[in-house]
């Protein structure tokens, strides 16, 4: 007999008279029944209207690819579809859900003009884009950038580093440099070239100097393919300037002194940004606190220069 018609047919069938036991033991056990009645319904998979279906948690993806989406449908529309989506119910608004995982099937069901089969999971804004960040990270397709993207929207979101470690499955030095790709390549710029696939960690770390050294590619991100823009962005800001254009003027970095007076930082100031290097000899763990509270220092410094 299958556990569910076992469970049923425990809350159908009248319990036997016994003497009064101590209150403890009755709620244990319905406390268990409860709780498997709960895990069964978590693990049950629901056919949902995909109208009734809204967007949830983050951006994942840069772009989509219509080709690879209307190549799904077909495969959904032949096979059915295998795996199930992951839902919660809408926070706000009772008989809809939000999406955790699972964007591209329920909309290769909503074209195919059928129901999704979707596991619904109560869960809370951090608990989702924990999940949405873990599956994620599990797909092989998702680029670098895109994940830089999501780090991006945790972090602006006010999540800590540790929850963006936890949901992108990475050390605190990797979610270090994708944050700092992330803080010193405009959103624009990285939208207006969208996932290259091609394209690693190092070369967006790179590509990330060139801009923070005062280049602007948004307009140079012209071509079919997002890697033929990412190219067409590297050849603009890696062009050698035309003979006898001026210089771009230098200055000399700035370096800051701990109160011992040994060297503490460095700061270079360019055209549009300012690059601070940091001795992590010195620093002992400082840094990582001034990367979760500069957000905080900086609206600080605002109200009080507001105030003055």
């Amino acid at each position: 007999m299958a556990r569910k018609d076992v469970l049923i047919g425990l809350l159908a069938t009248p319990a036997p008279s016994v003497a009064a036991g101590p209150p403890r033991a009755q709620k244990g056990a319905i406390g268990a029944v409860s709780r498997s009645i709960a895990d069964l319904k978590a693990r049950a998979v629901i056919e949902i209207d995909t109208d009734l279906i809204e967007a949830g948690g983050l951006q994942d993806r840069l772009e989509s690819d219509a080709v690879d989406d209307s190549a799904l449908a077909r495969s959904i529309g032949e096979y059915g579809q295998q795996v199930p989506v992951l839902v919660r119910p809408h926070p706000s608004q009772d008989g809809r859900y939000q999406i955790v995982y699972g964007r591209r099937r329920v909309l290769a069901m909503r074209a195919l003009g059928q129901q999704v089969k979707a596991l619904v999971r109560d869960l809370d804004d951090r608990a989702l884009v924990l999940a949405q960040g873990q599956e994620n990270t599990a797909r092989r397709d998702l680029s670098f950038i895109e994940k830089v993207n999501f780090a991006r929207q945790l972090q602006d979101a006010g999540y800590d580093r540790k929850v963006i470690c936890d949901a992108l499955s990475v050390d605190k030095t990797l979610a270090s440099r994708m944050l700092s790709v992330a803080g010193r390549l405009p959103a624009a710029l990285i939208e207006a070239i969208g996932a290259a696939p091609s394209v690693g960690r190092d070369r967006w770390l790179a590509l990330a100097d060139l801009v923070e050294a005062g280049g602007n590619g948004v307009a140079a991100a012209v071509g079919e393919s997002s890697d033929a823009r990412f190219q067409a962005v590297w050849h603009h800001l890696t062009a050698k300037p035309a003979r006898g254009a001026p210089p771009l003027p230098r200055v000399a970095p700035r370096v800051v002194l701990a109160q011992g007076g040994a060297a503490l930082a460095e700061a270079s100031l360019g055209a549009t940004t300012m690059t601070l290097k940091l001795r992590l000899a010195q620093t002992a763990g400082f840094e990582d606190w001034l990367l979760d509270n500069l957000p905080g220092l900086l609206r600080d410094w605002q109200n009080g220069k507001h105030d003055a």
